[in-house]
């Protein structure tokens, strides 16, 4: 996918090739993207802090777009992926940069801010929380108690088995019924039903995403499939098993959190209370705190206004 005057290009990094996306000169803007996505998720972004002096880059993160695509999960711990981030930035010869992440980049950009605090000037996360480590139970042990075997993290874990459910669709209608998920109760099927077709495909796009757009995200997946993405599901009791060392550990650098208020994961098992209440704070002590009216895909959906926040809050800074 070509945008104006983005360079694209892949770089080692931690041992391994990642496709990164950059524009601009000046202090280094890195921008992570979640799930189910890559670079492409930020084109908004790239641009508007490029145009207002920033060097902006948007990698694909391991297992998406053009990066490379290790085969097992056991490659695909936050341990890694902090690594993949410190190698571009080295890469990019910065010492330090300002951080930006959202979904599965926000949790990269909590965890790259915990381990090298050094490396950050300041952390910008969307839609996640940072969330401490429960100690008394394992991640997908906490979540089927709570949810079930129909939420679509448990139904994530068995190897081949999203995949499997993914490939009776194409991959135009995968994208729609993930990117435009409006309804909580959408991340829990019933009882025998796949997570894939229990989701909806709106039969009318809203106005922040066009349907060229989403064949953007379409094609792409359909070069790389969706097992490197859902390896980062599939490490997530491997990472609690790891990070038992950093339990009660906080984040120290400058951040900023901002989700739409009517996003999937607010009003999941506490979230709201979690985050507009007092134990959010004492593990991320300098925290600013921006609820926009929006749902889950926010910088897409409130590109203007999330650009906006971003700019404001590095300026700060």
């Amino acid at each position: 996918m070509e945008l104006e005057d983005v360079n694209q290009q892949r770089i080692k990094a931690n041992g391994i090739w990642l496709h990164v996306a950059e524009k601009g000169t000046g202090p280094l803007v890195l921008l992570l993207h979640g799930f189910p996505e890559f670079w492409y998720s930020w084109r908004h972004q790239i641009t508007f802090l490029a145009n207002h002096g920033y060097h902006v880059v948007a990698p694909d993160l391991r297992g998406y777009g053009d990066s490379d695509s290790p085969l097992t999960h056991h490659s695909y711990t936050l341990l890694h992926l902090v690594g993949d981030l410190v190698g571009i930035l080295d890469h990019f010869g910065e010492q330090q940069a300002f951080v930006v992440g959202h979904d599965w980049g926000a949790v990269l950009a909590w965890h790259l801010s915990l381990h090298r605090p050094d490396r950050v000037k300041g952390v910008i996360a969307m839609s996640v929380p940072y969330y401490q480590r429960n100690p008394d139970a394992k991640v997908i042990e906490s979540f089927r108690r709570i949810f079930g075997d129909g939420f679509y993290i448990c139904q994530f874990q068995e190897a081949g088995r999203a995949e499997k459910a993914f490939a009776r669709y194409d991959y135009l209608t995968v994208m729609k019924k993930f990117l435009l998920i409006t309804k909580t109760d959408n991340l829990v099927a019933p009882l025998g039903m796949e997570i894939i077709d229990y989701l909806q495909t709106p039969a009318v796009l809203p106005p922040w995403i066009t349907e060229e757009e989403l064949q953007v995200y379409a094609d792409k997946f359909q070069e790389t499939g969706f097992t490197g993405p859902l390896n980062y599901y599939r490490a997530m009791d491997m990472n609690w098993e790891l990070y038992a060392a950093w339990q009660g550990s906080k984040i120290t650098v400058p951040a900023k959190f901002i989700i739409g208020d009517k996003d999937i994961g607010f009003d999941i098992s506490g979230t709201r209370e979690y985050v507009l209440g007092d134990t959010f704070k004492s593990f991320v002590p300098d925290l600013q705190i921006a609820i926009l009216d929006g749902h889950h895909f926010i910088q897409q959906e409130k590109a203007q206004q999330v650009s906006e926040e971003i700019l404001a809050f590095i300026n700060s800074l």
